[in-house]
């Protein structure tokens, strides 16, 4: 794991992703709706969008509670879960960008993955409110052809005043004096659907925090979970994103913790970087 100095936020005053750094890890070997990023396409059509907490799942929390009374199952005949998925191919990660975002990536299962679950990242970001920021992530990850219907979309979304003035942002797409925004996906997984020569369907299954962070703040940044897959097509030697859908979940039950400060919320944002994720 090592850092990374470029940003898909375009650091300080351009909404960067993960605040001061980058940092590349590897995602495990296994095997997005069209006219948006990730998790905010969707919530447009439901008023555009709304903060998700974290759900606690109280019925499968009495249903784990009550598996102490059951009949012990015998587990003798249980196959040990299969190590390829998270064995290391030994494939080296791509090292080239296109503002900030990782590109160049294998012409297969592999890289189609990694490509899949940094657009997933760069599309999640808070970059996507910045205009500069947004065309050009917008250029590096959707195909040419469709490229310029999809900048023209994202655009009339991320200047509404409407949908910034839901999530407490400026018209210019900008958080109030002492807040600090925060829109980070963090992909925790990643499966090929499908792949068949130059096309490929990989879905990334993801955490997000979204929401203002500092005192007083009316949309506190909250956590939600998603799958979002991607059609991806081989185009100019690299995977690019032709469209791709969401839904949501799987969530896992939340834990009984303490929700942090907006301090100490905010430190977090400003102090950990955000991931680009390959092999």
């Amino acid at each position: 794991m090592s850092n990374d100095d470029d940003q898909y936020g375009g650091g300080p005053g351009h909404g960067g992703v993960g605040g001061t750094g980058q940092t590349r890890t590897r995602l495990p070997d296994s095997p997005a709706d069209a006219y948006g990023t990730p998790r905010r396409t969707p919530r447009a059509s439901r008023g555009l969008i709304t903060v998700v907490g974290v759900v606690v799942l109280l019925i499968a929390a009495i249903a784990f509670a009550n598996q102490s009374h059951d009949t012990p199952r015998d587990t003798t005949s249980d196959k040990p879960p299969s190590t390829h998925a998270t064995s290391p191919t030994g494939t080296a990660p791509v090292t080239t960008k296109t503002a900030g975002i990782p590109k160049g990536f294998a012409h297969d299962d592999q890289g189609a993955q990694s490509a899949a679950a940094n657009y997933t990242v760069a599309l999640g970001s808070d970059g996507m409110f910045d205009a500069a920021r947004r065309k050009a992530i917008v250029q590096a990850v959707y195909t040419p052809d469709t490229a310029a219907v999809r900048q023209a979309e994202l655009d009339r979304l991320y200047t509404d005043p409407g949908f910034l003035g839901r999530i407490g942002l400026d018209p210019s797409g900008k958080a109030p004096k002492n807040m600090v925004f925060v829109s980070r996906t963090n992909p925790a997984g990643t499966k090929t659907e499908k792949i068949d020569g130059d096309t490929a369907t990989v879905s990334v299954w993801s955490s997000s925090l979204f929401g203002l962070a500092g005192e007083g703040s009316k949309s506190p940044v909250s956590e939600g979970w998603y799958t979002y897959t991607f059609e991806l097509r081989w185009v100019d030697n690299d995977w690019w994103v032709s469209n791709f859908t969401q839904k949501d979940g799987p969530t896992p039950v939340g834990r009984d913790q303490t929700a942090s400060s907006a301090e100490d919320m905010s430190a977090a944002v400003s102090q950990f970087g955000g991931l680009t994720y390959a092999r």
